[in-house]
């Protein structure tokens, strides 16, 4: 089902168009003088190919172009549609209205998309789109559908050789979209199927992580986290209804901390690693901040924080204790999940299917009523749990406060011993600016040793040396 590379078969009167661009190439070699070309990399090297003026009309938009993959989930009977039969007047038209739509919400115009159409009617086309020897856009999607909207009749392309591949042609496309130039970028889940689809082709990680120019590890992390959206999505199935991919279309910098968080939490606690992504996930789902979500940590687990929030009818079974799996056929049972993690998968699986059914166009409206109540209730008990481990943070905060300071005070000292030994040595010292500087410090650890007087009246080793100290000094 997630396959996301194709090879698409031609559009109709293919030929007949392919016959059109090659009279139109030799019309402007025959013309003579200086012939525009757009420049293109193909296989670690850049070729350059004519550009044409051709009819919009008989151009196809490009139904495995990666600006739009995500957004095509949006309406799945119309993307039915559009994988039946790609170069269909309902396909096209699908297409059309993707790439004018925003990414993140496809329902609502992309005011970009207006921009373009006004810069377009005022300066004209700069730059030439990129097609296929069979009239498919390579590049120049949104464009050509702005020139449309705008009422013009042709657009300048290049024209690809017609020896290229569908591999050929969205290595191209991914080559242009991934230049530092480009106007504009493709959307964060557009990105990671993008890097899927070159993983399909067989290149390697480093390959890929070059080509779009992040480290290797990141881009292991980018496929961590398109496996974990895709299998929320399979999670929230009922009936017609789910979720799709662009329901995360906002939440990378949130996603990208839970990878972070699993990672490093799962080489040492698998459960609380697993516990703690389920209600992330959820949270992320519920729609709460970055700021919100980081307060889902091993503190919160501790705490229980959510479990005394959750009401009676979303609360699961909240014990620690650990299910066995049994193995067949040995006649052993192993570790599985602890109830604590199979109760917060339950729980992110209601969550995950009153959501899609609460959003969902086909749903009956009692059902999406009942869905949207679910999604409330859910929402409020981690809007109750996180206030309530935000506010202890910041107590535990206020309480390390005075430590932590110390701490970074000790260190300086330390240093400051170091480079004591230094200037003796080199016999640079300012000795009259050093014994300011003790008194200085002398004046604040009387005013701290004021302070800790006041703690209780049995001073702990610390505060009793303290205190003695300055007074030693004073007397």
């Amino acid at each position: 089902m997630w396959t996301v590379f194709r090879e698409f078969a031609p559009p109709p009167r293919a030929e007949e168009f392919s016959e059109l661009i090659r009279k139109r190439l030799e019309d402007v070699k025959a013309a003579g003088g200086t012939r525009e070309t757009v420049s293109i990399d193909w296989n670690g090297t850049t070729i350059h190919v004519e550009v044409i003026e051709l009819p919009l009309d008989s151009l196809y938009f490009n139904p495995g172009t990666h600006r739009i993959r995500a957004q095509r989930t949006h309406n799945p009977a119309r993307d039915q549609q559009l994988e039946a039969d790609p170069y269909s007047a309902e396909g096209q038209g699908y297409l059309a209205d993707l790439l004018k739509a925003d990414p993140s919400a496809p329902r609502v115009r992309d005011t970009a998309f207006d921009k373009l159409k006004e810069s377009l009617l005022q300066y004209g086309q700069n730059d030439p789109g990129l097609v296929t020897h069979h009239g498919v856009l390579v590049n120049g999607n949104t464009r050509a559908a702005a020139l449309r909207e705008a009422g013009k009749t042709s657009m300048r392309v290049g024209v690809l050789p017609s020896s290229f591949t569908w591999a050929d042609i969205n290595a191209v496309e991914l080559s242009l979209q991934l230049r530092k130039d480009h106007r504009r970028d493709y959307s964060y889940v557009n990105r990671l199927l993008a890097m899927e689809e070159q993983a399909q082709l067989g290149r390697t990680p480093e390959d890929i992580a070059r080509e779009f120019r992040v480290q290797t590890k990141t881009y292991h992390q980018e496929r961590w986290i398109l496996s974990a959206v895709r299998e929320l999505i399979e999670r929230s199935r009922t009936g017609e209804a789910s979720l799709s991919l662009i329901d995360f279309e906002m939440d990378q910098e949130k996603l990208k901390e839970l990878e972070r968080l699993y990672k490093n939490l799962s080489e040492v606690e698998a459960d609380e690693a697993d516990l703690l992504k389920e209600w992330r996930l959820c949270a992320i789902l519920l729609g709460f901040s970055k700021t919100d979500v980081r307060h889902i940590d091993e503190e919160f687990a501790k705490a229980g924080y959510l479990s005394k929030a959750l009401p009676v009818e979303l609360a699961g079974d909240t014990g620690a204790v650990q299910e066995s799996v049994s193995i067949p056929g040995l006649g052993i049972a192993v570790k599985g999940t602890t109830s604590k993690v199979s109760a917060a998968r339950a729980l992110n699986d209601r969550v995950l299917r009153a959501k899609a059914l609460a959003d969902s166009p086909v749903a009956p409206e009692s059902e999406k009523a009942a869905a949207r109540e679910t999604v409330a209730a859910a929402k409020a008990a981690f809007d109750k749990a996180i206030d309530d481990a935000g506010r202890d943070a910041r107590v535990r905060k206020r309480k390390q406060l005075a430590p932590a300071r110390l701490a970074d005070a000790c260190s300086a000292i330390d240093q400051c011993t170091v480079d004591l030994v230094q200037a003796r040595a080199s016999r640079s010292l300012d000795k009259q600016a050093f014994d300011d500087a003790l008194l200085l410090l002398r004046d604040s650890l009387t005013k701290l040793a004021s302070q800790a007087e006041r703690i209780g009246d049995d001073p702990a080793d610390g505060v009793a040396w303290l205190i003695d100290a300055v007074s030693g000094g004073r007397s």
